[in-house]
């Protein structure tokens, strides 16, 4: 029975322990980059700019982040590829660390633009996350739970990030009796949201430094003090827990189990690392085929239009209520008027939203996939976005406040729907288009450029749109043109045809041909400093000498553990 069970090939498991180390990891950059939408509309406002111009330059200060991260996209992505993807990650955290904390610090609109256009060049983590994850997760069958990891960290940073925004923001005025004194904050009203925020970026930065494994195939076996201190660490702690519970049976740490289990074979990685084709400069031929370059135009018009509707929604909600202002109604379209929110009510609004994001990325993605497929709810979320977008402005027209929430909660959800089912959904996508992984990391920089581009470009060409709306009775003016943009960005979604998936290397047929190839592999290789089913009581000599050389003795352990997890068909 036992000989039947060793030779029956075992499904492919997610790296869950790495995956939850790098949601960690990723949890500061949308939780900071989500907190200033409830007060930079009052924030711009206290830098002196007309109410119906806000929108305008809110408009422009996102778009300064993303042009300029789409610019140095492509270099964070060769970096990765050449030096490895974690050191760009901690190198990419401390960046948006200090520029966040600078950006509280704005005393005008110039200065809060520059930070912000810095800020966004200093940072490639979107595109470098996403390739590590699809180096994490080759199955097919496994990466729509994998690649739904990181839209699921994004909606609860989206939760926390509102919610302490508008909380902290002007903590003077909200909490007299606290910071009244208080001569910091009197004069910089938003630094302390940010200076919260940073407690976060350094605990992922530990975090990333201590137990986060390289995935780039040439830096797997490199040494890494980082994770050695994190292994060391993480087993004083565990002898220290197991002296006072000597009975209690051992607990698995971040560096065993699943984070330690070698995906790929000690064999492979040693050819993967004497092929010069490795790590040859990817072609452009190798990087944009015609599925590439569709996905691209697809994630591109999805950031334009998704990033400048939560820019945008804030300003609607900033705006004052229609019974606030002069001028006739004139629908379906000649008419204007918000919420009228402070900061506060609308970081509330928006913690709610992405609490239900959160929501249906964890209960709702992985059913839909696996009974429609990706494809085509990538497609039924091209078609629902543009009604949403026009949606949006006449749930302002309710004179019941109530009508008018309930309107403005059911809006937003579907909206919501939509967004949280494209974007794990289209990063699938683009990745499968993928032909190699030696040019997946340069293809997610070009990712993370196009997309810049959509999220500088949308915000604020929305934020012009809002202003002419706002001076001319027509509040509908930036939600049509949502509307517009997103029908436009469904025709490429209809074109695109599911891929396979990268091979190793650039040698298709070789890779077809090749059971140990990476396609139908993990790639999450323990570096040097980690030995898998490694004994807590081992003696530090042998520890020393399995660290100097850990591929002794580990090709068969590796081999048995990559055909035991290898064990699912090509799709």
């Amino acid at each position: 029975m036992a000989n039947s069970e060793d030779s029956s090939p075992a499904r492919p498991k997610l790296p869950v322990q790495q995956l939850a180390i790098l949601a960690v990891v990723r949890f500061a950059e949308p939780m900071a980059y989500t907190s200033v939408f409830p007060y930079l509309p009052e924030m711009i406002r206290d830098f002196g700019v007309e109410r119906n111009k806000i929108a305008r330059w809110a408009g422009l200060t996102s778009a300064v982040f993303s042009v300029a991260q789409s610019i140095t996209a492509i270099g964070w992505g060769r970096a990765a590829d050449y030096y490895g993807r974690k050191p760009m990650i901690v190198v990419g955290l401390l960046s948006t660390m200090i520029t966040f904390i600078i950006w509280g610090l704005s005393s005008s609109l110039t200065m809060a633009i520059i930070v912000r256009a810095i800020q966004g060049g200093g940072n490639g983590n979107v595109g470098i996350i996403r390739t590590m994850v699809a180096e994490m997760v080759p199955e097919r069958e496994l990466q729509p739970r994998a690649f739904s990891v990181m839209p699921l960290v994004w909606s609860i940073g989206s939760v926390v990030g509102p919610s302490f925004g508008g909380f902290f923001a002007q903590p003077v005025k909200q909490f007299p009796s606290v910071f009244g004194d208080s001569k910091l904050f009197r004069r910089f009203p938003y630094l302390l949201p940010n200076l919260v925020a940073g407690v976060f970026f350094l605990i992922s930065v530990t975090v990333a430094s201590l137990f986060l494994r390289e995935t780039l195939p040439g830096k797997r076996e490199d040494r890494d003090w980082g994770l050695h201190f994190g292994k060391r660490l993480t087993r004083a702690f565990q002898r220290s827990k197991s002296t006072r519970h000597p009975r209690r049976p051992r607990r698995s740490s971040f560096v065993d189990g699943e984070a330690t289990a070698p995906l790929v074979p000690s064999e492979v990685v040693a050819k993967d690392r004497r092929d010069p084709k490795t790590h040859a400069r990817p072609s452009w031929k190798d990087v944009f085929t015609t599925q590439t370059v569709i996905n691209l135009i697809a994630y591109t018009f999805l950031a334009f239009h998704s990033v400048a509707f939560d820019q945008n929604i804030a300003v609607f909600l900033d705006y004052p209520k229609m019974e606030e202002l002069d001028g006739p109604v004139k629908l379906p379209f000649y008419f204007r008027g918000g919420f009228g929110l402070n900061s506060g009510e609308i970081g509330t609004i928006l913690t709610c939203y992405g609490v239900a994001c959160g929501l249906i990325q964890f209960l709702l993605y992985p059913a839909l996939v696996a009974r429609f497929g990706i494809l085509q709810c990538f497609r039924f979320c091209s078609l629902l976005l543009p009604i949403t977008y026009f949606l949006i402005p006449y749930t302002a027209l309710f004179q019941n406040p109530v009508a008018r929430y309930v309107a403005l909660a059911i809006v937003m959800v579907v909206k919501g729907f939509g967004v949280i089912i494209a974007f794990p959904s289209t990063t699938i996508l683009l990745t499968n288009s993928c032909t190699s992984l030696r040019v997946l990391g340069t293809l997610n920089g070009f990712a993370t450029a196009f997309s810049g581009i959509g999220r500088g470009v949308g915000p604020l060409l929305t934020g012009l749109a809002f202003t002419w709306g706002a001076e001319h009775g027509y509040i509908i003016a930036p939600f049509a043109f949502l509307a517009l943009v997103a029908l436009l960005g469904a025709i490429p979604v209809f074109l695109i045809v599911e891929g396979d998936g990268p091979s190793a290397t650039p040698d298709e047929s070789e890779a077809e041909d090749n059971d140990d190839g990476l396609r139908d592999s993990g790639v999450l290789l323990p570096n040097e400093s980690a030995i898998a089913e490694e004994s807590e009581d081992e003696d530090d000599s042998r520890d020393n000498e399995r660290e100097q050389s850990p591929l002794l003795g580990r090709g068969n352990q590796q081999a048995g553990s990559y055909n035991a997890i290898n064990g699912s068909t090509r799709q």
